[in-house]
């Protein structure tokens, strides 16, 4: 390390954290201050997709955390310590022209000769990010298929599952699923030229390309990419111009088994106003949906996105988080970020209690009568005097095994979750272990007066909607 000391690195990265929680990730331990020269600090990154991210993300708040630590009027640049080109300033060969030996596409001029605007075609590529490859992927059967498929092709290019078309809705892992393809095939292959951008994108490059007489660049451009990767792709509908460019190139592409990878949020054939031609071709590879996460998904993404961040969570706040957010990882992310804020700025431990204070408790929120999980978990730990990790252990000793069984009954009863989901809730167990929980407590309620009067009491106190400790 060269004219900065490894005190003054802690401070830059302890402001980050304070300041920017958010946007600190467990990675950013790996970072290396490698020169401080002329009031440039050099910040040495793993690759460059964490180079291209944070140089286009991350600069303004390293600089601010470099000149408070510092008191001088410091600026960041972040340089790839392993050389794989970033997809934003990709393969740029001499002259301006396609190299076929290494199969670099052409960079464009910044200009043309007779002063026209030049589409700046690399910079509106979309930045990749670290945080979305395979490895901090969740799977589960909403999305087994999708990414299976998402990495056979990363690792087949042109040979398996083309094209590859991911659909669902919003916050569900595909634009994910798409970078992780984008990373892979940069890790592997560095020198390959890949092209990922929204469908927005393209149609914007392709009405200024006709404006400026710029087509055959456009055309050049997108049909000498090895992969092609496009998010978004149901903005095309009602675009008929648009359409019929994206049709020749597909099947140029296509011709030349270069993988082509789409996302939308629905399926193929019912994108309005699509050409049929386009439904069919897109239709002829693999078609995967991602769907919204069941429970047992919800917690392992929030657990996961909680790594991510270096956050230490207990696991009942991680499965409060699941159970109140059931809509995508997108909105889980969101609400772990809310909590991590209140708890650096109120400096309080990320806790159960925290959890609820933020996200609230549907028991306080007049608009929601429905029984939620939480509050049957609740209302059967205070009566049996259990915790909640141990209902979801894997113990099988009656003191354990009949609250459990009992909180199965009154979600199945009260909630609702599909048997599959509280199963999921309670251990990983299967749909089978709630229905035998179910006929269990049934039969025990028709055989055990006392045991009837217990049960009834909670599931009474659920239907009214109040807390077990309401004094009335």
């Amino acid at each position: 390390m060269s004219e900065i000391s490894l005190a003054l690195w802690r401070d830059i990265m302890t402001h980050l954290r304070q300041q920017h929680t958010s946007l600190c990730r467990q990675w950013f331990e790996q970072l290396q201050p490698v020169d401080m020269n002329a009031g440039l600090l050099t910040i040495q990154t793993n690759n460059a997709v964490q180079q291209n991210y944070l140089q286009k993300r991350c600069v303004r708040q390293f600089t601010e955390a470099a000149q408070l630590a510092t008191g001088a009027l410091v600026t960041v640049e972040f340089v790839d310590g392993v050389a794989i080109p970033s997809t934003n300033k990709p393969n740029v060969a001499p002259n301006n022209q396609v190299n076929a030996s290494n199969h670099h596409i052409a960079s464009q001029p910044a200009s043309i000769s007779n002063g026209q605007k030049q589409i700046d075609w690399l910079e509106d590529q979309l930045v990749l990010s670290p945080d979305y490859s395979f490895d901090q992927f969740v799977t589960g059967p909403e999305n087994e298929l999708a990414y299976s498929a998402a990495v056979a092709v990363a690792n087949h290019l042109g040979s398996t599952y083309n094209p590859l078309f991911i659909h669902g809705g919003v916050g569900l892992g595909k634009t994910h699923l798409l970078q992780a393809i984008c990373q892979t095939v940069l890790s592997s292959n560095p020198g390959l030229p890949i092209c990922y951008l929204s469908c927005g994108t393209f149609v914007n490059q392709f009405l200024d390309s006709i404006q400026l007489g710029q087509m055959n660049e456009f055309r050049r451009h997108y049909r000498q990419v090895h992969l092609l990767v496009i998010d978004d792709i149901h903005f095309l509908a009602n675009r008929e111009r648009t359409q019929e460019e994206f049709f020749h190139t597909f099947n140029e592409l296509k011709q030349l088994n270069r993988q082509i990878v789409l996302s939308s949020d629905s399926p193929p054939s019912e994108i309005p106003k699509l050409a049929e031609r386009l439904v069919s071709r897109f239709q002829s590879g693999m078609v995967a949906t991602v769907a919204k996460p069941q429970f047992e998904t919800r917690v392992a993404i929030v657990r996961a996105k909680a790594r991510l961040r270096d956050l230490e969570l207990p696991d009942d706040a991680v499965s409060y988080i699941a159970t109140k957010i059931d809509t995508n990882a997108r909105e889980l992310e969101g609400a772990l970020t809310t909590i991590q804020g209140h708890a650096t700025i109120h400096q309080k431990s990320f806790d159960l209690t925290l959890t609820r204070q933020v996200l609230g408790d549907p028991t306080d929120q007049d608009q929601t009568r429905q029984v939620t999980l939480q509050q049957v978990i609740d209302a059967v730990t205070k009566s049996y005097n259990v915790r909640l990790s141990d209902l979801q252990s894997k113990r099988r000793h009656k003191s354990i095994t009949l609250p459990r069984q009992v909180c199965m009954w009154l979600a199945r009863r009260r909630t609702r979750f599909s048997l599959q989901e509280i199963g999921g809730y309670f251990g990983g167990r299967d749909h089978t272990t709630v229905m035998h929980a179910i006929q269990t407590v049934d039969q025990r309620v028709k055989d055990d007066t006392n045991f009837a009067k217990q049960v009834n009491k909670l599931d009474s106190l659920l239907s009214n909607n109040r807390s077990t400790d309401d004094p009335r």
